[in-house]
């Protein structure tokens, strides 16, 4: 079993969004203060990625990523599955969480549910990353991602750890986002220009995601670094709020992983520090949220054999309620299947309203497809269905949810899917 699945051949929807610029989606807007860098890293960042030999292919499989600044602060959040990997386990109970230095990856071996000996095998992963970048043990964040229940060929990561200290650069962010995937069919990454008031900063992300992703935390690897200089307050608050509206958000198939794992780093070394409760605190808040969510979409867009990815707003009710429905929708396998083909069925909508929220009485329902209204009160609405059906064979289709009552609102973005899931599923560890 993987704890990230492979993901499929890059579908049209896919490719746009690896082709074009970062902020590809209609659904994410660039803030006016934030421009996209071709990339690097901000100041006080090295990072590498190689090949350490984990992967048969020989792709790159062992990523490192260093901060030079000693009084970094940083943040993390983590996977809420009842099986924790062991990297997860050792980061969260090992580390100085607020201080983190360095964060050491591999990919092609998840480290999950390998008993005592995958405590250890973390343990020395932590220890040669922080032989490699010169920082305490406690300050070494641990990831790890590929296919649970085989223990960590140690020798191999050991050996990437060393190779990945020695080619650590500035400009190092290309190789590390590639050393983190899996299989996922395109990179995830970005570098960002962020104007504040008391100056500019820099702010860069990789991730990797493409399969058993869940909107209660999906399947992920996701590493942030900014050098503004950021309280470890800040960091706490602004990576909680925005992991909320983005990985906790997506869907590909409800699956939730062994190994999730976000963390935020700040440097400080632009000098430019972001005050608690203050506009800049905002415009930064802004850009990371940006960030965040259009990494997520990628991932949910990345979706193993997907071709199309759907956003699900739901509105009315209460907070319980909307979330019920958005992610019975986005989890449907009628929903998805339909979004797959291009299929405008509004009643496999209702029918996964119908299973969130049962009852006796019958439910007031609105359902409008790309701002087409399908059914008002829980009946149908005439519609031009050859106009419905165009609009559904877009790369981004959007489904609207109205409940009786008002109030709560929330959001899910989900993958189509098709025949290429079954396929790559199947055969993963084969």
């Amino acid at each position: 079993m993987s704890e990230h699945g492979p993901a499929g051949a890059l579908g049209a929807a896919g490719a746009a969004g690896a082709a074009g610029a970062f902020f590809s989606s209609r659904w994410v807007e660039r803030p006016e203060h934030v421009s996209e860098l071709a990339g690097g890293l901000p100041a006080g960042f090295r990072a590498a990625g190689v090949a350490g030999g984990i992967k048969p292919s020989g792709a790159l499989d062992v990523g490192l990523v260093v901060c030079d600044h000693p009084e970094v602060t940083s943040a993390a959040r983590f996977t809420r599955s009842g099986v924790l990997a062991a990297p997860v386990l050792l980061t969260m109970e090992r580390c100085r969480l607020e201080g983190l230095r360095a964060v050491v990856v591999n990919a092609g071996n998840a480290n999950a549910a390998t008993g005592r000996r995958g405590i250890d095998d973390a343990a020395k992963m932590q220890g040669a990353g922080a032989m490699a970048a010169g920082v305490g043990e406690g300050t070494v964040a641990v990831a790890s991602t590929g296919v649970i229940g085989v223990p960590l060929p140690m020798d191999a990561v050991v050996r990437g750890i060393a190779g990945a200290a020695r080619s650590l650069r500035a400009d190092g962010d290309h190789d590390f986002a590639d050393a983190i995937q899996t299989t996922d069919a395109f990179e995830k990454r970005a570098s960002l220009s962020v104007t504040l008031g008391a100056g500019t900063v820099r702010l860069s992300a990789q991730a990797k995601g493409a399969g058993m992703i869940s909107p209660r935390f999906a399947t992920l690897l996701c590493f942030v670094q900014t050098d503004a200089e950021l309280s470890v307050q800040t960091c706490e608050l602004l990576l909680g709020v925005t992991v909320k509206r983005s990985f906790e958000r997506i869907s590909v198939d409800g699956q939730l992983s062994t190994n999730d794992t976000v963390i935020l780093q700040a440097s400080g070394s632009s000098g430019v520090r972001v005050e608690a409760e203050t506009d800049d605190e905002v415009r930064f808040g802004e850009a990371l949220d940006a960030l965040l969510r259009q990494l997520a979409l990628m991932i949910a867009r990345d979706g193993e054999g997907a071709g199309r990815v759907g956003r699900v707003v739901v509105r009315g009710g209460n907070i319980d309620a909307v979330s019920a429905v958005a992610r019975a929708v986005a989890n449907s396998p009628l929903v998805k299947t339909a979004l797959n083909g291009g299929d405008p069925n509004w009643g496999r909508i209702a029918q996964a309203v119908g299973m969130a929220l049962p009852g006796t009485a019958p439910l007031a329902l609105d359902i409008a497809i790309e701002g087409v209204p399908v059914c008002a009160g829980g009946g149908v609405v005439p519609f031009d269905r050859d106009a419905l059906e165009r609009a559904v064979a877009r790369d981004e289709v959007e489904y609207e949810v109205g409940l009786p009552g008002s109030g709560a609102e929330t959001e899910l973005f989900f993958s189509d899917l098709g025949h290429g899931y079954v396929t790559i599923n199947a055969e993963y560890t084969t």
